[in-house]
């Protein structure tokens, strides 16, 4: 028996649709519920949260094609400001009430503008006798447009007087985008992480079509087994499957064993699970150079400049000053003058140790030293002049916070606060590239 029952729609595309929609059929019949027949009016916003990957995007777009019912979908991060998002929802109706695609533009500046043109868009008989969705995506983004932007969505119902439903998607709760001065309530709707059932289902509904559905199903079962603990991405779950399902399968291939020597399978995959738990979410590798890896029996680490430790994304003043940090830490201060000065004068060569005397500082570890010594060290280094900002403070405060430089003793001392930085120098070398 469906689960999906409506009046309003045939069973066939109720059907299709549960089909394409495994384990949200529960979240679909509310929206049903939600959404009435086509010529109905719907709730005025609706809004939907819940972590990347459980199926947001995807359930919506979804059931607004096979439904057929007419709709505009907007990602706000690639329309960021309020004027290219009204523009865009503007051609998107034009498209969708012609038939056709809509290329000239179209121009709206302020809101007032995008309720006039909302109106005239909408004149066509087909799109006056049912509802029209508006789904924005990582909706998120509308708080950082002008305050009237997330109010009007929410109420364009009733300013355009026309029968429209606005969808928020966000993966943060409502809480977080309501206004100070208050504005109309959407009907909230909460999409939970999939379970591991439910990512075993659909997982295995991707089998290819040369290998039994069952022999598929036990490899999504032993994936799931190794990586759901550290990874409940459903998109990078699907990656993972793809990358590793040729290793599981060389037993077959060679005849080595059949399809249901599920031990052997597993003895042969282990090893190469555990080399792909170090890249999960990171990318450092393509998938060309990861089954490379494979063939050949080399560790992910051997690619050069490819570990996740020696790769990360830091801001530009970030980077001069954690490298400004690092040779603070291993240089002692008599080098300053001759290192960072252009005209440091002779140097005695009495001052300095014998070359057979002399320890690693990197042996020794990193020493403490105070701000003052990093900013000066920074400013010799930078090509450009750089003012003391509170944004390069801010950015010492937080490379403390990633653990990248440690703060030593306490924030009041009175001769100001003094660091150490806990990066290795291959880490260094690689921010240096």
């Amino acid at each position: 028996m469906p689960n999906l029952e409506h009046p309003a729609y045939p069973a066939a595309d109720l059907l299709h649709l549960e089909s394409l929609v495994p384990c949200r059929e529960s979240q679909v019949s509310t929206l049903l519920s939600i959404f009435g027949e086509r010529q109905q009016f719907s709730f005025p916003s609706i809004f939907i949260y819940g972590h990347t990957s459980s199926g947001k995007t995807y359930v919506m777009q979804t059931l607004l094609t096979t439904l057929q019912l007419p709709h505009v979908f907007v990602n706000c991060v690639e329309y960021f400001t309020s004027r290219l998002l009204l523009e865009e929802i503007l051609i998107q109706l034009q498209s969708c009430s012609s038939g056709t695609e809509q290329t000239s533009p179209v121009r709206c500046d302020t809101l007032n503008d995008f309720v006039r043109l909302f109106k005239q868009a909408l004149a066509g008989q087909e799109l006056q006798d049912q509802t029209l969705y508006i789904v924005l995506d990582r909706a998120e983004q509308l708080r950082e447009m002008e305050a009237n932007i997330l109010p009007a969505f929410l109420r364009l119902q009733e300013l355009t007087d026309r029968n429209v439903t606005v969808v928020l998607l966000s993966e943060i709760v409502w809480e977080l985008f309501r206004p100070n001065s208050g504005c109309f309530e959407p009907f909230t709707m909460y999409f939970p992480d999939y379970s591991i059932g439910h990512l075993q289902k659909i997982l295995s509904q991707n089998h290819p079509p040369e290998y039994s559905a069952d022999f598929y199903s036990a490899y999504i079962n032993i994936l799931l087994g190794v990586f759901y603990m550290v990874c409940r991405d459903l998109k990078e779950l699907r990656h993972l499957a793809a990358l590793n399902f040729a290793k599981y399968c060389e037993p077959v291939v060679r005849g080595e064993a059949n399809e249901r020597d599920t031990r052997k399978l597993w003895k042969n995959i282990e090893p190469h699970l555990k080399k792909a738990m170090q890249t999960v979410y990171l990318r450092e590798i393509s998938s060309s150079q990861w089954e490379r890896l494979q063939h050949d029996g080399e560790e992910p680490g051997q690619l050069k400049g490819l570990s996740a430790h020696t790769h990360v994304e830091l801001p530009y003043y970030s980077k001069f000053l954690l490298i400004a940090a690092y040779l603070a830490s291993y240089n002692p201060v008599r080098t300053d003058k001759r290192f960072f000065l252009k005209h440091h004068g002779k140097i005695r060569k009495t001052n300095f140790m014998k070359k057979h005397e002399k320890t690693s500082n990197h042996l020794l570890g990193p020493k403490p030293f105070p701000l003052d010594r990093l900013l000066a060290i920074l400013y010799s280094i930078v090509d450009n002049r750089v003012a003391p900002t509170a944004n390069i403070f801010s950015q010492i405060t937080s490379l403390v916070t990633l653990q990248l430089l440690s703060m030593v003793g306490q924030n009041d001392q009175l001769d100001g606060p003094r660091y150490k930085c806990t990066v290795s120098l291959d880490f260094i070398r690689a921010i240096a590239r």
